[in-house]
């Protein structure tokens, strides 16, 4: 009987092996294929100086390029064009200049010569990366309800207006406000009655006209549509020089790849059209 169970038990084992063996090995399953990671790019941060007047469009146009280029942080300086060009003379971090004109641009661009603007042979542009990015509207604009009831440039030099907010001379707002003042024949009228009060930047002057602190006040098109402010005129035809912007890589930057990069997003549709939104045009 003992010799019958262990026969049994020996065929059992027996089969058993034959069916899991099946005369070679199995194979194993095949491990998962995986793509290559790709290293994330570089951590970039580019220094942009721009025109206190684009400080609403390049924000927003800061969120878009999130999506657009991950790996770079931009980082603004906004003020007048005059201050940020002299804090590129003196050595200021800076990868991209946007100028509100081109007299600012010319004065640290070694291509344009002591009659093109650059006086003191300053070299801070990195050649053939300048363009005209945008053009902007002059304008004159009142403090909610236009209390002094002004209509138009001319306005300025009579007695409704005691006092208007211009930019200073460092800032281009004002030397367009200048050119058409003088164009109108009353800028020093303007000076010798006392009635300018001048503001560091295009920004300065927004608030002094939406605080109520003057009659009147001129800045740019965009400006009195970010500030809601109420435009009662634009400059006439040909009183003072088309008000383009250029940009441009500065020959110091670290990072001319991101710079040119970002420079190329600037015109693309979807900025145009965020800067067409408040009034900016695009050069033709």
């Amino acid at each position: 009987m003992k010799k019958l169970v262990s026969l049994s038990l020996a065929l059992i084992l027996s089969l058993s092996l034959a069916a899991c063996g099946g005369g070679g090995t199995a194979a194993s399953p095949a491990p998962e294929t995986q793509a290559p990671e790709t290293p994330d790019a570089e951590a970039v941060e580019l220094i942009v100086f721009a025109a206190a007047s684009m400080t609403e469009t390049l924000n927003q146009i800061a969120e878009q390029y999130k999506d657009a280029a991950p790996n770079v942080t931009l980082t603004f300086n906004f003020d007048s064009s005059g201050t940020l060009k002299t804090q590129i003379e003196e050595g200021a971090d800076c990868d991209v200049f946007i100028s509100a004109a081109q007299k600012q641009m010319n004065q640290i661009d070694a291509s344009r010569d002591a009659d093109g603007g650059n006086t003191d042979a300053l070299d801070f542009v990195l050649q053939g990366t300048r363009i005209n990015l945008v053009e902007n509207k002059v304008t004159l604009v009142v403090p909610e309800g236009n209390p002094a009831g002004v209509s138009s440039f001319d306005d300025v030099a009579a007695d409704k207006v005691s006092l208007i907010a211009l930019g200073n001379s460092d800032v281009p707002v004002g030397q367009y406000s200048e050119e058409i003042f003088t164009y109108l024949g009353v800028w020093e009228q303007l000076n010798r009655e006392q009635k300018i009060t001048f503001g560091t930047n295009v920004k300065e002057v927004t608030s002094q006209v939406a605080e109520g602190a003057v009659d009147c006040g001129v800045v740019y098109g965009t400006d009195a549509y970010s500030a809601g402010l109420e435009v009662v005129a634009e400059a006439p035809a040909d009183s003072h020089k088309p008000v383009v912007y250029p940009a441009a890589v500065l020959n110091r930057t670290k990072h001319e790849d991101e710079a040119r990069a970002f420079l190329d997003y600037l015109q693309t549709d979807a900025c145009s059209s965020v800067f067409e939104s408040v009034g900016f045009s695009i050069p033709g």
